[in-house]
């Protein structure tokens, strides 16, 4: 997804992922579930491997959308609390007995009560998330602890929990908390494992998130379904993309990319999938699937007679795959195959996710009106009633659109809520219901920050003005697993009954972030408040990335084509931030969440050194200075070297992960090496030439990651140094360097890189601080 004025998050883990051959719904809900409270252990664990079935159809048995999932404004209903108590056993392994969960029918939909005494707490509510977001309630406003994505400070939870004071009910004040991106699978992590996912799905149960995307294997249904319209195996699997570029293939902007895809891997893939849409329903949460609006291969009109496709032309450099017009009569047929197709491994489901003519496209002369009416014919035709879930995001959906279509079967998940002024969202889209959203993460940026204090301005005026079409939150960063503290406000809002305190609620986090009160923990956050976290809006939903990240030039002013080119807040309060976390209280920081926090605090105050470096460095070589030049080149240098060194100490910044998780899948070394390929091009030349340099995409999975930072950023930048330093030396013009095939060498590569952390991050932390100017002198 591409920005449209200019997606990691959490890496894979290096286990193999599980082939999930056939197990049946009642086998995985028995795995999944875990013993009653009092039991010796919760139900953590996961089954061995088994071999991979010849058709994934049977791996999981289908189950009915109305068995679990939500939905909105629903009476509740009995349901198995099981699930729920077996994802509380993985949240808090030492603490999970001290819970009594309870099925609460009388309730309110999308409702929690929380009461109980010192080490018996009991939480009541209306579905098995619910209750987990009960949990995430009492952890943060009672217990005073985090657990955030990532880090954690339940370390610092006495034996025996508190007693909550007095009984306290909440209930959210919007039926959909919808979650992830289309590009989510991509940018966070394409190639991981099961326990991965489930520890995101606990993650956003326990903050209140009732509707995830679920796209891992939905190449799977489309594989089986055109086989029946004049495909054969071998043509579908080179159409089909590499895991690492599927998000943009369902988006209809590419294909053919990092593959063939082996019929192996899809059905792995599907068979994952499968078992994480059964998870979300063992919740009581909503598992969006991918719908069909029409994406074709090549040569689809001449093989099915009757049939009408558009040429989709060209994105970022890319072909885009055809679109089978909606009306014609071949679309119904394929549409009910391809749902067919998908309830055998996925189930069904109330909500599907499709953005036709996503970034462009061309309509041809398709009517689209009647072209998005009978999309949604087919999709009620195969799923009752289901919504149809479409991103707004750039010019869509249009008014041609929307006109066609039942609107109250339809939720816009608003992708520009936080980044433009002047919105009418009730009069741009007719009144149709929508999703407040929020994409403050592009391509998988490690830099921090979020419009938050636009999210709070918004939120309840938008709901509560008498016109408003309100009807939920959208939390869509294009990559998960960055900014805790994003994750934690904007997630917060659909549950809080009035207006957020900016100032207080980061005070109240930066006490529970690290297991109690600091006074330099809170100062740390205050300054992240006032600076990186209250960004404005009118142009960006995001902060400027590093420019040690970026393709070298002497006037970079970004690493990522579309992302802002200068500070979109005052560098000196990352700086301050950084001194307040290195004095904060030595017993507090022994958490994963102090670890993280630290990391990417000294992490992002390097980064946004560069820019104050850079320009030396240009005035340097431009005055012919070589001394200087050379002295400040070697200081850019060697801040480098420290923050490969500093990420290299917390597991979510490093590249070794990323890299094994991606090998992991394959069966012989050809198919790693592939799949190697797919996950490292799209952290760096996206694509092949003519979409990295002519669509701009190159670098725009940046991110600061060791390994990353010494094998290619750095030797880039050295490389870059280096010409000039010869062109000072012989009073030249500098030698051109062809970037591209700089990097595409880099993303051919199968070196290895660690996969655990090393190093202690808080020495290491304190070695940037002393290597940068001091705060006074930081603007």
């Amino acid at each position: 997804m591409r920005n449209p004025t200019h997606h990691s998050g959490r890496r894979p883990g290096t286990r193999r992922p599980l082939a999930l051959a056939a197990l049946p719904a009642a086998l995985l809900a028995l795995i999944c579930a875990g013993p009653a409270p009092g039991a010796t252990a919760p139900g953590a664990g996961s089954p061995a491997r088994a071999g991979v079935t010849t058709d994934v159809r049977t791996a999981v048995r289908p189950v009915r959308a109305d068995a679990h999932a939500t939905a909105p404004r629903a009476r509740a209903r009995a349901f198995d609390v099981a699930p729920a108590r077996a994802a509380l056993g993985r949240l808090l392994p030492r603490h999970w007995r001290q819970f009594t969960l309870v099925p609460d029918t009388t309730a309110g939909p999308d409702t929690f009560t929380v009461s109980g005494t010192a080490g018996a707490i009991t939480v009541r509510g209306s579905t098995g998330a619910t209750l987990l977001t009960g949990v995430g309630w009492y952890l943060q406003h009672v217990a005073g602890v985090d657990i955030g994505w990532p880090g954690d400070s339940i370390g610092m939870l006495p034996a025996r929990l508190p007693a909550v004071p007095s009984p306290v009910t909440r209930s959210a004040q919007v039926p959909h908390r919808y979650a992830l991106n289309d590009t989510d699978d991509g940018y966070s992590g394409p190639y991981r494992s099961f326990e991965e996912h489930q520890r995101q799905i606990d993650l956003m149960a326990l903050h209140g998130i009732n509707e995830v995307f679920v796209q891992v294997g939905a190449e799977y249904p489309y594989y089986r379904a055109l086989q029946g319209f004049g495909y054969s195996a071998e043509e579908l699997r080179r159409w089909i993309p590499g895991p690492g570029h599927q998000s943009w293939w369902l988006l209809q902007n590419l294909s053919e990319f990092g593959g063939p895809v082996p019929e192996r891997l899809m059905r792995e893939r599907a068979a994952l999938g499968g078992r994480i849409a059964e998870q979300l329903r063992g919740l009581g949460m909503t598992a969006v699937l991918p719908g069909y609006f029409g994406t074709v291969p090549p040569g689809f009109a001449a093989r099915n007679p009757g049939s009408s496709t558009v040429a989709q032309g060209d994105w970022a450099g890319f072909d885009r795959p055809d679109w089978l017009d909606p009306a014609s009569p071949v679309f119904a047929k394929l549409a009910a195959a391809y749902y067919a197709e998908q309830r055998a491994v996925f189930g069904d489901s109330t909500m599907y996710r499709m953005s036709p003519l996503h970034e462009g496209g061309q309509t041809g002369s398709v009517d689209v009106g009647a072209a998005a009416r009978a999309i949604q014919d087919a999709l009620h035709a195969a799923r009752p009633g289901a919504l149809w879930a479409v991103l707004g995001w750039q010019d869509d959906p249009t008014a041609e659109l929307l006109a066609g279509v039942d609107t109250s079967k339809l939720l816009i998940l608003d992708g520009l809520s936080d980044r433009y002024n002047r919105l009418d969202r009730e009069a741009r889209w007719g009144g149709a219901p929508y999703a407040m959203g929020t994409i403050y993460n592009f391509g998988g940026h490690t830099t921090v920050g979020a419009n938050s204090s636009v999210w709070i301005e918004r939120f309840g005026p938008w709901r509560d003005k008498a016109d408003s079409a309100l009807a939920g939150t959208a939390y869509l960063p294009e990559a998960t697993g960055t900014n805790p503290a994003a994750f934690d406000l904007f997630t917060d809002l659909a549950w809080e009954r009035g207006p957020i305190d900016q100032r207080k609620w980061f005070a109240d986090f930066a006490a529970r972030r690290y297991g109690r009160p600091d006074a330099e923990a809170a100062a740390a956050w205050e300054e992240l408040r006032k600076g990186p976290y209250s960004t404005s809006s009118g142009l960006w939903s995001e902060s400027q990335d590093s420019l040690f990240t970026a393709r070298p030039a002497l006037t970079a002013a970004g690493a990522a084509y579309w992302s802002p080119r200068s500070m979109r807040y005052p560098a000196g309060s990352v700086r301050k931030a950084l001194d307040h976390l290195l004095k904060v209280d030595p017993a507090l920081r022994g958490s994963s969440a102090y670890r993280f926090d630290l990391v990417d605090t000294a992490r992002q105050a390097l980064a946004n050194h560069s820019r104050v470096l850079l320009p030396r460095i240009r005035a340097a070589y431009e005055a012919k200075d070589l001394t200087r030049f050379r002295a400040l080149t070697a200081e850019w240098q060697d801040g480098m070297r420290k923050l490969d060194a500093v990420t290299g100490s917390d597991p979510a910044f490093l590249l070794g992960g990323w890299l094994s998780g991606a090998r992991s899948w394959g069966t012989d070394r050809a198919e790693q090496d592939r799949y190697e390929y797919d996950a490292r091009s799209l952290l760096s030349v996206w694509g092949r030439r003519s979409t990295s340099e002519g669509g701009f995409l190159h670098d725009y999975a940046n991110r600061e990651w060791n390994g990353l930072i010494s094998e290619l950023y750095a030797p880039r930048w050295a490389h870059y140094f280096a010409s000039l330093d010869e062109a000072l030396v012989r009073k030249a013009a500098p030698r051109q360097i062809d970037w591209h095939a700089f990097e595409a060498e880099w993303a051919g590569r199968t070196t290895r890189h660690p996969d655990r952390p090393s190093g202690d991050p808080y020495r290491l932390a304190e070695q940037v601080a002393a290597a940068l100017p001091p705060p006074a002198a930081t603007r």
